[in-house]
């Protein structure tokens, strides 16, 4: 069962470890009160993309799994995900291994529940708000979350009845300017509606529309505790 902490981290949690895509660092700003997303673009990895874009359709519907974050990370996901042979397929491996070891040092968790989605179509494409504590994702085949920036959305929206989804996302939406999106292999924090002291916001945010006969392929991560 995924669940949250009692409280966020009173420092910055230690033992965030470099890699050459991103900072680990620069995920700490969603510790924040008022920070309710945190995006860190990496420069994508062409091995996995090209693994993924060959790969991909063989993975339906994807993966689910729980980490035991106190061993080894990458050597769990070889034994437990069947993935499909081929080059860029340890890359992906080594890539999730790492960003699933950052994220247990970031919120000090001792399992992580860990899914690869493989989609053909918006999984939620609805704006709407997690009930979780803080989630990571990562786009590593095609389009990005989005998310709409706190300055151009109406949270008054979600206590209003709408008969549509159209009439909805007018509501919420002040303008179009403020719907923000993730590039390819950026890791993104979204925080829900149960992290300590958000019970009245969270980000909101939904699943990107897919182009007909493609896929999207998308690493979560929930903490569990």
């Amino acid at each position: 069962m995924l669940a949250v902490r009692d409280v966020a981290p009173p420092t910055p949690p230690h033992g965030l470890t470099a890699h050459p895509h991103f900072n680990p660092l620069a995920l700490l700003p969603i510790f924040e009160e008022a920070q309710q997303v945190c995006m860190v673009p990496r420069t994508p990895d062409p091995a996995i993309h090209h693994y993924l874009a060959q790969s991909a359709h063989k993975m339906v519907p994807g993966y689910r799994m729980v980490l035991n974050t106190r061993q080894a990370i990458q050597p769990q996901l070889a034994s437990q995900l069947a993935l499909v042979v081929g080059h860029g397929k340890e890359a992906l491996l080594a890539d999730m291994a790492h960003i699933a070891t950052v994220y247990a040092d970031l919120l000090d968790c001792p399992h992580i529940g860990l899914r690869l989605e493989v989609l053909s179509q918006a999984m939620c494409p609805k704006f709407h708000i997690d009930r979780t504590g803080i989630r990571l994702l990562c786009t590593y085949l095609g389009p990005g979350t989005e998310w709409l920036d706190e300055a151009y959305c109406n949270r008054n929206a979600f206590a209003t009845p709408n008969s549509t989804l159209e009439a909805f996302h007018q509501a919420l939406i002040v303008h179009p300017q403020g719907i923000c999106q993730a590039s390819e292999q950026a890791l993104v924090l979204l925080k829900g509606s149960l992290w300590q002291g958000n019970q009245h916001a969270g980000a909101v945010h939904r699943s990107p529309q897919i182009e007909t006969g493609s896929t999207r392929v998308v690493l979560a991560l929930d903490a569990i505790w």
